[in-house]
């Protein structure tokens, strides 16, 4: 039992460490596509890409039925079962709705393209740019398709070459447009760079299965399940998406543009940089926790490892934020910023309770309980906006900050009580621990940078990194053998 634990436990550190650095990879990819496309496109070349985007990710989100999230957790109980044929059909059933969604993504693009344009700009017909934008679309969705298969059956190394590949080859195919077409080269750029996903995520996939133009009926109603959870999942999305939206319309109407741009980048850097961590939850957690999802000692035992490790790396990272971020903020960008670091500041303390919710929230998509998902969802928008009107109305930006810890206090509760009460989760003493002892060390690192001078500062908070870090090094070192498991990677690459 102890061998399968300490198994259970490097895998988890294993692939969470893996994409968390595969993720801090990408945003350092994608920095450098941003500085290109500054030079090359100046401040109305990025607006243009952006608005370019934002409409690609609604016409994807609103046409692909979630498939690459919705599909995961019958394919993942498949995979399991180890029968071939099954697995073999099931993909089929995937390939099939991807097409579908293919195909209604393109059709909503060439359609609404016309309307879109009118909407968005006032001079130009831009209607042919969002026509093409339908092929990148399309592309998407074939794209989601074959990633949920390849996270499925646990291709976790494929998943990880491809998101690097990808990364790599948008800077590669999109630079040279930038720079000879200008602003021209925009769409073709967003097309090209959904092709060539596309194209990588089907080598590994078809590698793995191949295709077989083999459909019925039953492959058409045997998918239901899948899209109704992937819905579920894309209106969650969407409902985000407006109260986010409704969130920056307030701060504008009841501060400034500039209260607007201070939430936007403190969001940005503290999700990011935990995001790195989170990363791993999707491509390899959620398959896992499926795949046991209707044995509940298994659930309990996956979701309280998933936890620990996450919350064991996290927790330096986000001590080394919270101290960093007066030198990362005019780092990254300009010094009028610096209003942003209180509130980004106050915000790190978020991610401790985030870090704690998240795998415990994926026992509910993992069962496939789409409607209890989308309560659990609107729940903590709601939290967040009223939270955020309340804070800012008190204490301008920096009650932002405080307004996000908040709501995810709130939705750690909510989450929690609704697992214990609905699928008899239970938390480990060992949870419990790790997260007060990280907790108070990130509540401490916070006190100082309210309290402290600049020489106190520094060296407090860097003490503070250490102890936090050498105490999950501790805990991780004890339930992996973290040590001899570097000794002997070191030995084999000298």
């Amino acid at each position: 039992m102890k061998e399968h634990s300490e198994d259970s436990y490097q895998h988890v550190l294993k692939y969470t460490g893996l994409f968390g650095g595969v993720q801090g990879l990408i945003i350092l990819i994608g920095l450098v596509r941003n500085k290109a496309m500054a030079v090359l496109l100046g401040a109305g070349g990025m607006g243009f890409n952006a608005l370019m985007m934002s409409v690609q990710t609604f016409a994807s989100q609103a046409t692909s039925l979630g498939l690459s999230f919705g599909a995961v957790p019958k394919l993942s109980e498949v995979y399991e079962q180890d029968n071939r044929s099954q697995l073999d059909y099931y993909v089929q059933v995937i390939r099939l709705w991807s097409m579908i969604a293919a195909v209604l993504g393109l059709l909503f693009c060439v359609v609404a393209s016309g309307l879109v344009d009118n909407m968005t700009f006032s001079w130009g017909d831009h209607t042919l740019h969002y026509a093409m934008l339908g092929l990148s679309v399309a592309m998407l969705a074939v794209t989601g398709g074959e990633t949920a298969v390849l996270k499925s059956t646990r291709r976790m190394g494929s998943l990880a070459r491809i998101q690097i590949l990808g990364a790599i080859g948008a800077v590669v195919l999109s630079v040279p447009l930038y720079f000879y077409w200008g602003h021209s080269g925009v769409v073709p750029a967003i097309v090209l760079i959904a092709a060539l996903n596309m194209l990588v995520t089907l080598c590994y996939s078809y590698r793995c299965h191949p295709l077989k133009l083999t459909f019925s009926r039953r492959h058409l109603r045997d998918g239901y399940g899948m899209i109704r959870l992937g819905v579920a999942f894309v209106v969650a999305a969407a409902i985000g998406s407006g109260v986010e939206m409704a969130i920056r319309a307030f701060l504008n109407v009841e501060g400034s543009m500039d209260d607007v741009g201070f939430y936007n980048a403190a969001y940005m850097i503290t999700i990011t940089y935990a995001g790195m961590v989170f990363s791993a939850m999707e491509t390899d957690y959620f398959p896992r926790l499926s795949a046991v999802h209707k044995d509940i000692k298994a659930t309990n035992e996956t979701v309280n490892k998933q936890m620990e490790v996450s919350l064991l790396l996290l927790s330096p990272m986000l001590v080394t934020l919270l101290m960093m971020l007066p030198v990362l903020i005019p780092l990254l960008f300009r010094q009028d910023f610096l209003p942003v670091v209180a509130m980004a500041q106050v915000a790190v303390l978020a991610m401790y309770f985030k870090v704690q919710t998240m795998p415990v929230a994926y026992i509910t998509l993992a069962r496939s309980r789409s409607m209890s998902y989308l309560l659990l969802e609107t729940t903590y928008f709601v939290a967040l906006a009223v939270a955020i009107v309340v804070g800012f109305r008190w204490w301008g930006i920096w009650g932002t900050g405080v307004a996000i810890v908040v709501a995810h206090v709130v939705e750690y509760l909510v989450v929690n009580v609704y697992a214990i009460w609905q699928y008899s989760y239970r938390p480990t003493w060992q949870v419990g621990r790790y997260a007060l002892i990280q907790l108070s060390i990130g509540a401490v690192a916070y006190a100082v940078s309210l309290l402290a001078d600049d020489f106190t500062y520094w060296i407090s908070e860097a003490a503070l990194t250490i102890v936090s870090t050498a105490y999950s090094l501790y805990i991780l070192h004890q339930k992996t053998h973290l040590w001899e498991a570097l000794v002997r990677k070191f030995k084999s690459v000298v």
